[in-house]
């Protein structure tokens, strides 16, 4: 335990809100429940602002449950990323309070209610078939009380679609852009805006896209500065840094 909050504890002690019995119950939490499949990180938001998220691919759904039952005591949001229809059917016959988005795979239950952002967070895509890893970029920045602005299908080859949608994306304090192909609209979105740019590389293309690397290489090799990546199809970590940037200016 840090020393900061082992003084608080000890205060909390000596001022009578706080029995021996519970103290102790604190030094000795480990910060985490074995759960033998899985070691639920109980003590993630104390230490980062944000709670443990549950990655759902590889998971069943039993053990997404499991994890689920051992997070509810912690009293945070919980939000699963990478879920199947069945998977999150089944999940849903034992919370039916969570919600399920089919379009992004992500399930969310919103157990305390986060005051929205002043400051907004823009999600661009590049085209239609991006939409997948978009959501899930919106959807995780959401969940921690970001608002989102989208902007979808804006690509290149049609960049007067783009220009039309400018004044929303300049509007937000963040913009994450998500391109398979080629990857180029990092790059020109990078060219016309004064904020930070999150680029998410998708592994939509024809054969020579390799996957979504050839979408990466161009977004790592960008000649816009203030881009970042993530890895492809990682709308997720995307989501989360947009949220972590958008809460610096938030809390001033």
């Amino acid at each position: 335990m840090a020393k900061n909050n082992m003084a608080a504890l000890l205060k909390q002690v000596a001022d009578h809100q706080l029995s021996v019995d519970a103290a102790m119950a604190q030094l000795d939490d480990p910060g985490f429940m074995d759960l033998d499949y899985a070691k639920v990180d109980t003590d993630r938001q104390r230490r980062t602002g944000y709670p443990e998220v549950i990655y759902g691919e590889g998971k069943t759904a039993e053990q997404i449950i499991g994890i689920i039952q051992a997070m509810l005591t912690t009293k945070v949001n919980i939000l699963v990323t990478r879920v199947s229809q069945q998977k999150a059917d089944q999940v849903l016959q034992a919370y039916p309070d969570m919600t399920y988005r089919d379009d992004a795979q992500v399930m969310l239950w919103q157990q305390t209610a986060l005051t929205p952002t002043t400051h907004k967070i823009a999600v661009v895509t590049a085209g239609t078939s991006d939409l997948k890893v978009a959501e899930e970029a919106a959807l995780t920045a959401e969940a921690f009380g970001n608002v989102v602005s989208r902007v979808y299908d804006v690509g290149v080859a049609g960049i007067h679609r783009l220009f039309a949608r400018l004044d929303v994306i300049r509007d937000a304090q963040v913009v994450i852009v998500i391109a398979g192909m080629e990857g180029a609209l990092a790059s020109v979105v990078g060219g016309l805006v004064d904020k930070p740019v999150i680029a998410v590389p998708t592994s939509v293309g024809y054969g020579s896209s390799f996957g979504g690397m050839s979408a990466l290489l161009t977004m790592l090799n960008s000649c816009a500065s203030g881009i970042t990546v993530v890895n492809i199809d990682n709308g997720f970590g995307a989501g989360y840094s947009a949220s972590q940037i958008n809460y610096l200016t938030e809390n001033k």
